[in-house]
């Protein structure tokens, strides 16, 4: 498309030529948008400014063309005999349009709610002496009337208004908004309004009524701005969200569903089978489906890398370009890309959604599982795909936007398998020994996966010797806790930055924890000998199951603690890795640490 050229028209057509082809089905929705929410006294309110001439804001639309094709319906209230095609949709003012449309277009009463969200339906009127007089607020002189056009007192028993026949709309002065723009049906319900009280004063008092504020209505008009048939689909998505005033974003997956719709595929009910499959994986359980389209996409698009050395991408507008049948042909691969996935983390002691390091890695591991396929079950081509993993976790890569980083990964992993070069995130990965003392909680990516490596090692609990799984933590209340534990290092005034960093923490029990209470180790150690049996040669065995040196909690030397276990620690992670720590003897690793960290 030529850039010079503009996407949009803008013009100004009268409302009620607008409501008209709402009506004959040449303006409806977009699948998409979401229903019509609008209160009473918000009807009310568009109904006094239109009366008042007063600005409504722009209504934005698109041109209905060949390379945007979404699932239409009508707007609320619309009846259409059959299936019709419309020419425009509109991507913003639905709740404008729906409430002038319902009020004043509409012989049927208005389904909407009180302020309170009580349901109600409702006839609107506007109530002539009052619309009339400037000293009356516009908005009082809309009035909104049940549907047996009543409105009532004392639990029903006082009629405070009666407007249930055309008489007694005469004799209350109260104009049937529904007939605004029905010409036919205002000329006679004037006619009727004259012959009722047959007095040139009446006669002069609804002349005005139809000048200063029917014929209002007939002249109003509203901005329009046309998205051009041309206009690609992702600024269609862009531009939605940026105008939609009711303030929730469109997502893709919306956008998609929406797409899909006019082929007659549902993708909704798509998806929700094939989540409750993956839901069965408790690590899976985050997955959404934005993720889904998104691993999917990036599967598609290596596929015709594959075969024409296209670039690979699975940006926004890639998932938005994605047509029904790459859906069709890579969406059970997907899923069972991310059941191998899944089985891949099980490995590395990653078993639920709450301990996963980094939920958007998933999408890149899913494609590479589902390209692979069997492949993935070959002993070296796993130990590299957990190679790349970990380093994109140590490596803390997965923080940001990172659709870049997935094509990368994708080829990047596909190529080493085949014998070409190291990927860019093992390459990129870089840690540094400082990074420990800031890993303070299970928020960061870096934290949750060092747990997992302690856990795959095989650490086990202080008084159980059970291994520290996660398949254990809730039957077991397993925990992170502090190994020197933080009421004894807050009395010995320690650094809290070293103290409550993770180079003092360890999976344990909370009856383990109970016994650590706020006691120094060797008070501990103690007592965990003495009262509950555990030989001294097993207790060692199980605190180095936590790259714990057993004589530095003997004699409660925190410092020698911290430098022997920060050291094995960078040296599990160096393993899982495959890259080397560096800088375990500079200055600011001895400033920070208080000593060299030389590990094992």
């Amino acid at each position: 498309m030529n850039h010079a050229t503009s996407t949009f028209d803008t013009a100004e057509p009268n409302l009620g030529e607008v409501l008209s082809r709402m009506r004959e089905g040449k303006i409806q929705l977009p699948d998409f948008q979401r229903g019509w929410v609008w209160d009473d006294n918000r009807i009310r309110a568009i109904i006094s400014s239109v009366s008042k001439a007063y600005p409504i804001g722009a209504i934005m639309t698109m041109e209905v063309g060949d390379s945007i094709r979404f699932l239409p319906r009508p707007f609320e209230g619309v009846d259409l005999p059959s299936k019709v095609s419309p020419q425009i949709l509109v991507l913003d003012g639905q709740q404008r349009l729906t409430a002038l449309y319902l009020s004043l277009m509409n012989d049927k009463p208005v389904s909407t709610t009180t302020e309170k969200k009580k349901e109600i339906k409702r006839f609107y009127y506007m109530d002539l002496e009052k619309c009339l007089d400037p000293s009356v607020d516009r908005f009082d002189a809309i009035v909104s009337i049940p549907e047996n056009r009543m409105i009532t007192a004392d639990f029903g028993r006082q009629v405070v208004l009666d407007l249930s026949t055309r008489e007694l709309e005469y004799k209350n002065g109260m104009f049937p908004l529904c007939l605004i723009y029905d010409l036919l049906g205002f000329t006679e319900w004037k006619q009727g309004f004259i012959e009722y009280f047959n007095t040139p004063e009446k006669f002069r008092f609804l002349s005005r009524f139809e000048m200063e504020i029917w014929l209002r209505f007939q002249q109003y008009k509203v901005p329009v701005i046309e998205l051009t048939r041309e206009t690609p689909k992702d600024a269609v998505c862009q531009v939605f969200e940026n105008v939609n005033t009711g303030g929730v974003s469109l997502t893709v997956f919306e956008l998609m569903t929406a797409t899909y719709a006019a082929e007659n595929f549902a993708l909704r009910e798509d998806w929700v089978v094939r989540r409750e499959r993956i839901r069965q994986v408790p690590v899976l359980r985050s997955v959404d489906e934005t993720s889904f389209l998104t691993a999917l996409t990036l599967l598609a698009s290596y596929k015709r890398h594959a075969e024409k050395k296209s670039a690979v991408s699975c940006k926004r507008k890639d998932v938005l370009e994605l047509s029904l049948a790459d859906y069709k042909e890579n969406a059970e691969p997907i899923i069972e890309g991310m059941l191998s996935a899944a089985k891949l983390l099980a490995r590395e002691k990653i078993f639920d959604q709450r301990d996963l390091p980094y939920q958007t890695q998933l999408v890149p591991l899913s494609a590479i599982c589902a390209y692979l396929r069997d492949e993935v079950e070959n002993d070296t081509v796993k130990e590299k795909i957990i190679q790349w993993y970990w380093c994109g976790v140590f490596g803390e890569l997965y923080g940001g936007a990172n659709e870049t980083r997935y094509a990368l990964d994708i080829s990047g992993v596909i190529n080493w398998l085949d014998g070409g070069e190291v990927p860019a995130t093992i390459r990129d990965a870089n840690i540094t020994p400082t990074r420990l003392l800031t890993l303070q909680t299970r928020i960061s990516a870096a934290y949750k996966g060092l747990m997992a490596l302690l856990m795959k090692k095989g650490s086990k609990d202080f008084l159980s010797g059970d291994p520290i799984e996660l398949t254990t933590y809730f039957d077991n209340n397993i925990d992170i806790h502090h190994i020197f534990p933080a009421a004894y290092c807050q009395n010995q005034k320690i650094d809290p930055q070293k103290w409550n960093s993770i180079v003092n923490k360890g999976a344990l029990s909370s009856r383990t924890n109970r016994i650590l209470g706020g006691h120094k180790p060797s008070t501990y150690i103690q007592t965990i000998l003495r009262q509950y049996g555990v030989e001294a040669t097993r207790l060692d065995d199980i605190l180095e199951s936590h790259l714990i040196d057993p004589s530095a909690l003997r004699t409660d030397d925190f410092v020698g603690f911290i430098l022997k276990r920060a050291g094995l620690l960078l040296d599990l992670i160096q393993s899982a890795t495959g890259k080397t720590i560096v800088g375990r003897d500079s200055e600011e690793t001895v400033t920070a640490f208080g000593g060299v960290l030389s590990g094992s």
